[in-house]
């Protein structure tokens, strides 16, 4: 209904490629590259800055696709102004959420949500928290679901459910059948960790600092960037690794993985939705209020 130049700009700024950009919105590379002449001739300016294959924003891009990204966010909040006042809502909702979240969490909400409201088309990010915080802070998403919260204070948490780590091995490792071990032999045990920036490995060291424990002092077998590869490198192997209770529950029910119970050491955290300060609630508020009243144990 919209321009779509602005759209076919807001693509090509983003990406910083024409070509990604006309597989993105399925039209032709030329195409793409008329859009952008038609807003350069219309402003008599130059948007973008062409060194042999590579492209960058001008100082008049930079500005352009500011106040294009507070358009889109008007259009979208329009769209659901209007269909507010009709039986159904529409719209498009673009969330993003930390791996865990998104791979365990998710998936039934969204086919409810769905469910419930068809009218509404949504897109899923998946990337570790800091990315997400990034995703949400160059608003290429409308709001995130991430494990824990950063200090930013650019963004608004508000709880969504509760999760804990735990520690956890194949059912066939020797010290599977002790069920606990002190702190102290944490240090003794090769381990799976998250890459950094990853919520979890953030929640493990946090745990650990009061004990004097820092995470680069525990045995790194190896570095995993899926909760789903290291169950995976689990089964083959007698190391351990700390994951969401929420990930293990087929596992632990089919005798797959067991947990162990490590003395002393608490780590519960909080999912998060994270959205910008100031921003109209809309479908995400929606989302959101769907959410909080899902019931998970279903």
């Amino acid at each position: 209904m919209f321009d779509f130049r602005l759209k076919v700009f807001h693509t090509v700024a983003k990406r910083l490629n024409f070509t990604k950009a006309a597989e993105e919105l399925s039209i032709t590379q030329p195409a793409v590259t008329k859009h952008i002449h038609e807003i350069e001739g219309h402003f008599k300016v130059k948007l973008f800055e062409r060194n042999g294959s590579k492209i960058k924003l001008t100082g008049v891009g930079e500005t352009l696709l500011q106040h294009t990204e507070q358009l889109f966010a008007i259009y979208r909040n329009l769209e659901f102004e209007i269909n507010s006042y009709k039986e159904t809502q529409g719209g498009k909702l673009r969330i993003g959420a930390s791996t865990t979240i998104a791979q365990y969490i998710l998936p039934p909400l969204l086919a409810a949500f769905h469910k419930k409201i068809k009218d509404i088309k949504i897109s899923l990010t998946i990337n570790n928290t800091e990315q997400i915080e990034k995703a949400l802070e160059d608003k290429e998403i409308d709001f995130g679901i991430i494990e824990g919260r950063s200090k930013n204070n650019s963004f608004k948490y508000t709880e969504f459910i509760k999760d804990e780590l735990v520690l956890v091995a194949r059912y066939a490792n020797p010290l599977s059948k002790k069920g606990t071990i002190k702190l102290a032999d944490l240090k003794k045990i090769p381990l799976l960790l998250r890459e950094p920036g990853s919520g979890t490995r953030e929640v493990i060291a946090f745990a650990l600092k009061p004990f004097g424990i820092k995470i680069g002092a525990l045995q790194n077998e190896m570095q995993l960037g899926s909760t789903e590869s290291i169950k995976s490198y689990l089964q083959h192997s007698d190391c351990m690794a700390f994951l969401s209770i929420h990930s293990i529950i087929k596992e632990l029910r089919s005798k797959e993985l067991v947990i162990l119970d490590v003395k002393g050491l608490n780590l519960e955290r909080n999912f998060y939705f994270i959205k910008r300060h100031g921003e109209s609630e809309s479908l995400a508020g929606l989302f959101m209020k769907f959410a909080h009243h899902y019931n998970f144990r279903e």
